[in-house]
């Protein structure tokens, strides 16, 4: 209940909104928001949607639903989650917990020998990062045409029509990291 009512106030105070106009908004005493605040109370479930609401945040973000991050920002390798694949043989891995908050979003993907990135990549808006881990690929960005080898890196922006293909004889992997996330 303690987190609750730090959560609160920290949001309450980022959107620079006084203690008394929440407490207007959502319908209670500033003294009942305050006792909410400093754990002194636990507002009912209809208040605190209210409450979330005026926030412009949800209820599971206030209770610390999606604190994971917070709390153990570590991936080990052996925890690292299958998203999905492609029918080429692309495979993507997601590097970090799932947070609605999170900026960015790092995967790993693995092609196996030419495969390509449909399905798994898409022109959205943001940004992307790409650095080879292993192999040889080739990106296509707004018809031009990239040859990228292991330690190489590129930067983009998401909204060009942008895919990766495979050229090696082996399998490729890539670090790929896209803001904002939206898979």
């Amino acid at each position: 209940m303690n987190r609750l009512g730090e959560r609160i106030k920290r949001r309450r105070e980022t959107l620079n909104m006084q203690l008394t106009d929440l407490a207007k908004k959502v319908g209670i005493s500033a003294s009942a928001l305050s006792q909410i605040e400093n754990a002194k109370a636990f507002p009912s479930v209809v208040t605190l949607k209210a409450i979330a609401d005026h926030l412009y945040t949800t209820v599971g973000e206030l209770i610390g639903e999606n604190d994971t991050l917070t709390r153990n920002p570590l991936i080990k390798s052996e925890d690292i989650k299958f998203v999905k694949a492609n029918a080429s043989g692309t495979s993507l891995f997601l590097l970090s917990h799932h947070d609605s908050s999170k900026q960015m979003e790092p995967y790993m993907v693995k092609f196996s020998e030419n495969a390509d990135s449909s399905e798994i990549m898409t022109e959205h808006a943001g940004q992307e990062f790409i650095h080879v881990l292993e192999g040889k690929i080739m990106v296509n960005l707004d018809n031009n045409q990239y040859i990228l080898e292991k330690g190489d890196n590129f930067y983009y922006n998401s909204n060009k029509p942008h895919s990766i293909k495979n050229i090696g004889s082996s399998s490729a992997k890539i670090l790929w990291i896209i803001t904002p996330p939206y898979i």
